[in-house]
């Protein structure tokens, strides 16, 4: 019967040898440039689809808004696709109050290009979260 090895001892075996970084080093130098520089797969527009999804266009906007404004976004209210890219509406606290159904929010019109590029901000409007039914 064989003599089982220690666990230790099977893993070590089992795992591949890394190559010397010389010979990795050597392995790039030889593979042509535009393999070694790969694009990110979102930089690169396919044929027929747009260049930026929904999702990602919404979280550039509200990643633009909260540089701007120095607030964190509360939600997406609008999100529509133009001919050149987004426009989004990014809903914002501007002030915290007591109780919360007394705090003051805005609502920030977001125009992107198709890379998720800020083209233009502005606020449309402001009003209380509790009155926010008013709203028309």
């Amino acid at each position: 019967m064989p003599r089982e090895r220690p666990r230790e001892e099977r893993h070590r075996e089992e795992r591949p040898r890394a190559r010397p970084r010389e010979e990795r080093r050597e392995r790039r130098e030889h593979e042509p440039e535009r393999e070694r520089r790969r694009e990110p797969e979102r930089e690169r527009p396919r044929p027929g689809r747009p260049a930026l999804v929904a999702r990602d266009a919404a979280r550039s906007a509200a990643r633009h808004v909260r540089g701007l404004t120095g607030r964190t976004p509360e939600g997406v209210t609008s999100l529509e696709r133009t001919e050149d890219g987004w426009t989004i509406g990014i809903e914002v606290v501007e002030t915290h109050r007591i109780p919360d159904s007394t705090d003051i929010l805005a609502e920030y019109r977001v125009e992107l290009d198709d890379r998720g590029e800020l083209v233009s901000y502005r606020r449309t409007e402001r009003y209380y979260r509790g009155r926010a039914e008013n709203r028309t």
